[in-house]
């Protein structure tokens, strides 16, 4: 289960309490979605389509943090999407997956765990899993 207002995931086995880990979810315009969901995809290297670098050829950021959607693409560089290592999708384009956690929202939607626990999660949590995510 997933709090929002907490910014914390408790992960349960059955109906015992397992853990407990500090997440990031969305921010202003990019709220994370609420209701009850399923792991319906897992990805443990997953990079995404969406956000992440505008890159030159030697692999240099040029123009970081960008929106595909939003931020056009400087000549002579390619998007690289941000890394979401131990990505399980769980609506449309919203997962859980590691990446940077500070305890407040700042995701573009997704959940992010810390490291170690994103990859707990995904190697405890077959597809299917329910993920219920309240406000």
């Amino acid at each position: 289960m997933i709090d929002i207002s907490e910014q914390r995931a408790y992960f349960y086995k059955g109906s015992q309490l397992a853990g407990i880990s500090p997440v990031a979810t969305g921010i202003a315009g990019y709220r994370t979605p609420t209701g009850s969901f399923r792991v319906s995809e897992k990805d443990i290297d997953h990079r995404s389509n969406l956000f992440g670098h505008y890159v030159d050829r030697a692999g240099y950021v040029r123009k970081a943090s960008v929106d595909v959607r939003r931020d056009k693409r400087p000549a002579g560089t390619v998007f690289r999407g941000a890394s979401m290592d131990f990505f399980m999708r769980i609506n449309g384009a919203v997962g859980m997956h590691a990446g940077k956690v500070t305890g407040r929202p700042e995701s573009h939607g997704c959940i992010r765990l810390p490291w170690h626990m994103a990859k707990i999660f995904y190697e405890n949590a077959p597809m299917g899993t329910k993920v219920t995510v309240r406000q």
